[in-house]
């Protein structure tokens, strides 16, 4: 099928060489024209900027924005709709919110343009092999984007998962989930880490995915990193989070669902951030005081 790429960013770049050697014509735009001009070399149509985009697409048009949440999607779509037609499909592959998503779908309806939402899993290896997708949006928009979406995700790796937010919805908790799960494999590290044994941590990895209640593809990337780096000595330990584990969060407690586990990962996360803390010098200070346990005097 023909289909425009807004953002060749890590995931955007590797998504649209996916689908060039599926056979797909991609018509390419990122604010960077370097970035533009290797993925032309790759067998994409370059567009100097979203006007040409869509000039060089055949309608109805499929347009695929693959770019940071929020206003940077706004600022697209707003550039997009008066170059776009009735019939036309946007689709935002990002990490938005599903509140963001079913404002969007309502405006562009108003013009009769379709909208639909993918939440997109596989990062950096969905090159090699192929990206999970949940797919918000209407039927007919879903249909249209059938020859892409079997590309771009392995075998039954895509589904259409309801109306416009429920693809984000889903990519949400998705996210959650994998706070919860990486944090659980980062303590049990730790410990066998802090342990009597000296473990070969990238082995047990290993042994742990050959059936092992825990197999995983997190233990899969575990045993890389340790292969790599067995001390994981060359990083630092600052979490960061894309804000879906902060959006989970807010819609369990929204929806009255006791979520402790993602909760308390996330907190986790904002706690890799700080070093000194206030928080902990109260603790070591009431400590001294009620039981007279030494304290660290700062350098």
């Amino acid at each position: 099928m023909d289909i425009g790429f807004v953002g060749l960013g890590r995931m955007g770049y590797n998504m649209t060489l996916r689908l060039l050697k599926g056979g797909h014509r991609v018509v390419a735009w990122d604010r960077a024209a370097a970035t533009v001009q290797e993925a032309a070399s790759h067998g994409a149509v370059p567009a100097a900027d979203l006007a040409a985009l869509v000039a060089a697409l055949p309608s109805p048009r499929c347009v695929w924005i693959m770019i940071p949440a929020g206003k940077p999607v706004d600022d697209t779509i707003d550039t997009l709709l008066p170059l776009l037609s009735k019939g036309d499909l946007i689709i935002d592959g990002g990490n938005s919110n599903f509140h963001d998503d079913k404002r969007r779908a309502a405006r562009l309806a108003e013009s009769g343009i379709h909208y639909a939402d993918v939440g997109t899993s596989g990062g950096i290896w969905g090159l090699q092999n192929g990206y999970c997708m949940m797919i918000g949006g209407p039927d007919e928009g879903v249909a249209r984007l059938k020859p892409a979406l079997d590309t771009l995700a392995p075998p039954d790796g895509w589904l259409h998962t309801g109306p416009v937010g429920s693809g984000h919805f889903s990519k949400m908790i998705h996210n959650g989930i994998e706070y919860g799960m990486m944090q659980a494999y980062a303590e049990g590290f730790e410990i066998l880490k802090a342990s009597e044994y000296d473990f070969d941590l990238a082995k047990l990895s290993h042994l742990w995915n050959q059936g092992s209640v825990v197999r995983s593809w997190l233990l899969e990337l575990a045993e890389l990193a340790f292969e790599k780096d067995p001390n994981l000595e060359k990083i630092r330990g600052y979490v960061d989070d894309s804000g879906e584990g902060r959006w989970t969060v807010l819609e369990a407690i929204d929806k009255n669902v006791p979520a402790e586990i993602l909760t308390l990962s996330l907190m986790r996360r904002f706690r890799s951030r700080q070093e000194d803390t206030f928080t902990d010098r109260v603790l070591a200070a009431l400590r001294a005081e009620f039981g007279g346990h030494a304290v660290k005097a700062k350098s």
